[in-house]
């Protein structure tokens, strides 16, 4: 049993919460972003993305005036990234910045494409036609399309598949290019996708005298399968199930490119091993995840069975021994990598945006191989807290990182720690994750349901409307929801009298079974696979649900020695922070106390109203003999305390009313 998601084009978004963040990346991030792409805001990184597009495109042109075919430079290694000292000392024909620039504008362009697919806006679409135009002037007469290498040198061009994010790039064209056909019927960015999907299906496979290799970035998996789905083209199915099923074989095929890993396992590409056999979660997070989605996509299509439980198997080692509480994933900068299991630090979390955004695509991709709430649980979990937490309220700045502790000066001083940046970026040299979360935020409604023949999953409670036909009748569901301030969720169904639909309205874990249903009393409901199935409608029919939002206070598993003597307040799917702005400095010395007692307060300094909570609390401070007072070490003789409110507020608003320390984790006084 399978089910799909919705075309974003069939659902309406009403929410009042989300419909503020996506009106936020419609009309204030997109735009944002665009000036970003083009250097055109001084106090931010240069990006240097459209003036790479410029500078192949300008060699482009200038081949075909000379009546000649494009001939690259012979390639000259630069370096994995090069800036000039300013963005004045630019020249017009080199390339700057990281070897995947390409990459930020395919994001941004896909974001565009879901933004026009539910919100037409001539002036956006003529902006990204023009820019459309830019990036197809760059592409090659064989259909190859990656300026790093067109304007370095196309001799190296495939050789070194680990690290130069060629096939990534690709990746990104097409997910870019396919949302923006989808929205707008435009097929010129599609085409060119299609060129050079085209030409890599004809350099790599099994075949002699092809290139045996598979992508060093992970996500033109997926991306292949999607381009599969909408052109039904089997070499782009074939391609996509090669490059998973190539990943990992013996003799390594990246120890061929860089002969000093030999005998060493690959487990920062997830390579050290067929996929088939992997049972862990290693390496680069965000390259994993990006895997496993199109693994599970290759499981959905091909009915493989193997795969299929070695997704499961990935799932259950992230979300049962490698997952932050706030849906974040990579515990460790050393590699932007998972760490081992239950090694889960807080202070120096990396947790990735783009993980999170990851996480999100893989859970939704498991939610239709094996329709289960648990899924869902994980999807809205990453959603409400670290994909959430990396923008800031006004949408021009970013965390890369999403660390669970802060003290700034530790940031700015510990070398362990500076990859924690205690306040958000305006941009980054490597600016992977502000367009990842336009382009998730902008595509929301691919998420909130899903379908078989009859029936319509409810997997997040987002206020929407949607149409789905059964023997031919449309029957409409819309959902007024009150999260994530409220439990309070009514569902109205009108069309189905007569009709085989079939409702499923999730049951959130955080719950823990404590909710109320009214309005099903005249429906056939059955429960499983955490959610329940609703049948029989002879009326249109209004279900309300009453979900129990009491904060509750969530303790780590013992093998989690950071939290060791700590906890942490979730709200529903939020999970909560304190900070210096409400509490003062070293948040270390509070404790919660026992019996907890928590007190929720409204409050709409945030720019709209969130839930703030206050905690009876101590501030503990050891006593030690006080001769010599300059001591740094001291006779213990006790402890002192003083009662204190502790104040949280959601994680995701932390950092948007300055520099301060903040926890997710606090002390407990027992």
């Amino acid at each position: 049993m399978s089910i799909r998601p919705l075309d974003i084009k069939r659902v309406t978004i009403t929410d009042g919460f989300w419909s503020a963040k996506r009106a936020l990346v419609r009309k204030e991030v997109i735009p944002y972003q665009w000036e970003i792409l083009n250097d055109r805001i001084p106090e931010a990184e240069a990006s240097y993305c459209m003036h790479n597009f410029k500078a192949a495109a300008a060699l482009n042109k200038r081949a075909v005036e000379q009546g000649s075919a494009y001939e690259a430079p012979k390639f000259t290694y630069r370096g994995f990234a090069v800036f000039p000292e300013t963005r004045e000392d630019a020249k017009d024909d080199e390339f700057y910045g990281f070897v995947f620039q390409d990459s930020d504008f395919y994001k941004w362009i896909e974001a565009v494409g879901y933004t026009l697919a539910t919100n037409p806006d001539s002036l956006l679409e003529e902006t990204a036609d023009k820019a459309i135009d830019i990036v197809c002037a760059a592409q090659l007469p064989n259909g190859y399309l990656d300026t790093y290498y067109i304007i370095n040198g196309m001799d190296r061009s495939f050789t070194d598949l680990r690290d130069h994010h060629e096939l990534y790039c690709l990746g990104h064209l097409i997910e870019g290019a396919v949302a923006y056909y989808e929205a707008t019927g435009k097929d010129k960015l599609l085409n060119a996708a299609k060129r050079y999907a085209d030409y890599v299906s004809d350099k790599f496979g099994t075949e002699e005298g092809k290139i045996h290799g598979y992508p060093g970035h992970e996500i033109t998996e997926m991306a292949l399968f999607r381009l599969y789905d909408l052109t039904h083209e089997e070499r782009y199915r074939k391609l996509a199930e090669y490059f998973i099923d190539e990943r990992g074989k013996s003799p390594n095929y990246f120890e061929g490119e860089h002969p000093d890993m030999k005998g060493k396992p690959d487990y920062y590409h997830q390579a050290h091993m067929p996929v088939r056999q992997q049972t862990e979660a290693v390496g680069h997070a965000v390259r994993a995840v990006y895997l496993y989605s199109g693994m599970a996509d290759m499981a959905l299509k091909s009915g493989d069975a193997s795969l299929k439980s070695a997704c499961q198997k990935l799932w259950n080692s992230i979300v049962n021994t490698k997952l932050y509480i706030t849906g974040g994933i990579g515990a460790t900068h050393l590699g932007e990598s998972f760490s081992f299991p239950y090694d889960l630090p807080n202070d120096t979390a990396y947790s990735e945006t783009c993980a999170a955004i990851g996480l999100v695509f893989f859970a939704r991709r498991m939610l239709c191989l094996d329709p289960d709430s648990k899924y869902a649980d994980i999807m809205e979990l990453a959603l409400y807290n670290t994909v959430l937490a990396g923008m800031a309220l006004d949408g021009k700045s970013f965390f890369y990182v999403n660390p669970l502790e802060v003290i700034p000066e530790a940031c700015e001083k510990d070398e362990r720690k500076m990859h924690i940046k205690p306040v958000r970026q305006k941009w980054f040299g490597c600016a992977c994750c502000p367009p990842n979360i336009t382009r998730l935020i902008s595509s929301l409604g691919q998420y909130i349901f899903a379908e078989d023949q009859n029936t319509l999953y409810t997997n997040l409670y987002i206020g929407s409307e949607t149409v789905k036909n059964v023997g031919g009748k449309n029957v409409k569901v819309s959902v007024m929801s009150g999260l994530p301030n409220s439990g309070n969720v009514s569902i109205s169904v009108t069309g189905a009298a007569g009709t085989d639909f079939v409702l499923a309205l999730r049951l959130p874990a955080w719950t823990a079974g404590n909710y109320k249903v009214t309005g099903a009393d005249d429906l056939i409901t059955e429960i499983r696979n955490g959610y329940i199935f609703c049948s029989g409608f002879a009326a249109d029919t209004c279900i309300c649900l009453e979900f129990d939002m009491t904060a509750k206070v969530i303790a780590a598993d013992e093998k989690v020695s950071e939290d060791a003597g700590k906890v942490a307040i979730m709200r529903g799917p939020v999970v909560y922070c304190a900070e210096e702005a409400d509490n003062g400095p070293a948040l270390r010395e509070i404790r919660i106390k026992t019996p907890v007692n928590i007190t929720e307060n409204v409050t709409d300094e945030f720019g709209a109203e969130a839930i703030k909570l206050v905690v009876k609390a101590s501030r503990v401070k050891m006593e030690g003999s006080k001769i010599p007072s300059t001591s740094l070490y001291k006779t213990f003789e006790g402890f002192s305390s003083e009662d204190v409110y502790l104040t949280l507020i959601p994680y995701h608003l932390w950092a948007n009313r300055g520099e301060g320390e903040m926890s997710v984790y606090v002390g407990v006084e027992w």
